[in-house]
């Protein structure tokens, strides 16, 4: 009788322990920079699987949009991290006296994309610059395009601007566009019946950073050990998600923006593993959110060069490697 009263004791207080645990768990927001989307798997399926629990974290993520400014809300407190598009702002922040800092990059490649038509011309990237027309948005003009312009010679006149349109882009055979890797090559050959050549930036030169986790400086004095459960708590989602069963993740991405398909899924997920946006180079080794000081500093001489960003920015107040290039989540790759 003693015995058994005993271990219910026990059992009663581990259900106290793991209750008050599950209590104690800091909620947190993250705020992603666009409406729900496989290219934001990683966080999702941390969510959805336990991922960020396991290690004291109550996530809420925010998806973006066309009409959600995510990062003032960072700025005022009202969330806790913000997913980065490049290292552009971060930069934009140090010039700004911002406090804010990049303490994670979940893409080392970023996703854009110059497209163009098979067979016309255009099929290797220096024969790019030769396009009739350059199809492009007004942040793109400002930023990778000034690069284009300034690095590889592209012609500033040739630019139209894209209106998220891609129909100029299959009425001129001679034209590129640009894209994210993920979403227009997908859209070509739904609307077009062809699969365009493709040339992730990435590749040739444009060595930028992308899906950063962004946080400002005092929430990293403050509380160091929640900022590092959701590096690593993003890390490991991410590494699950792109090879173990993400059906749950997926779900959350389906129930946030019901207009994502089964199908767009399937084609943004295969092309991050056939691009190696996530995981890739530096991560075989540090893991997936690495960076490297080397890199950053070469991406902001490129911008420097391109006249995007101005000289005599101290880029280490951009960002911080506490937090990243411990392996974390290498373990999970299958």
């Amino acid at each position: 009788m003693y015995v058994k009263q005993k271990i219910s004791v026990a059992v009663v207080a581990l259900l106290a322990a793991s209750t008050l645990g599950a209590a104690a768990n800091e909620k947190v927001t993250f705020g992603t920079n666009w409406l729900a989307e496989p290219e934001h798997g990683g966080y999702y399926q941390a969510v959805a699987d336990g991922t960020y629990a396991a290690c004291g974290l109550d996530v809420t993520i925010m998806q973006g949009g066309p009409q959600v400014s995510g990062r003032p809300m960072l700025l005022a407190g009202k969330i806790d991290f913000y997913m980065g598009g490049n290292l552009l702002s971060a930069f934009d922040a140090v010039q700004q006296g911002i406090p804010m800092r990049v303490v994670a990059a979940d893409f080392q490649k970023d996703p854009q994309v110059i497209m163009s038509h098979p067979g016309e011309g255009l099929d290797k990237w220096e024969d790019l610059k030769n396009a009739e027309q350059y199809i492009l948005g007004d942040e793109g003009a400002q930023t990778f395009f000034q690069w284009m312009v300034i690095e590889l010679g592209f012609d500033a006149s040739k630019r139209a601007p894209y209106t998220y349109n891609t129909a100029p882009f299959l009425a001129n055979k001679k034209s590129i566009q640009q894209g994210y890797v993920t979403s227009e090559p997908f859209a070509v050959k739904k609307e077009g019946g062809f699969v365009p050549n493709q040339f992730l930036l990435a590749d040739y030169g444009w060595d930028t950073y992308s899906t950063t986790i962004e946080v400002m400086q005092d929430t990293i004095d403050k509380k160091p050990e929640v900022v590092q459960c959701f590096v690593d708590g993003s890390a490991k989602g991410w590494y699950k998600y792109l090879y173990g069963d993400n059906k749950a993740a997926n779900d959350l991405i389906k129930k946030d923006n019901p207009d994502m398909s089964d199908e767009q899924i399937a084609f943004s997920i295969d092309q991050m593993k056939k691009f190696g946006l996530a995981d890739s180079g530096d991560t075989e080794k540090l893991g997936i959110g690495a960076m490297t000081d080397a890199r950053i500093k070469s991406f902001y001489d490129k911008m420097v060069k391109a006249k995007v960003t101005p000289a005599g920015i101290d880029i280490t107040k951009a960002y911080t490697l506490a937090f990243v290039n411990k392996g974390v989540g290498l373990e999970l790759k299958k």
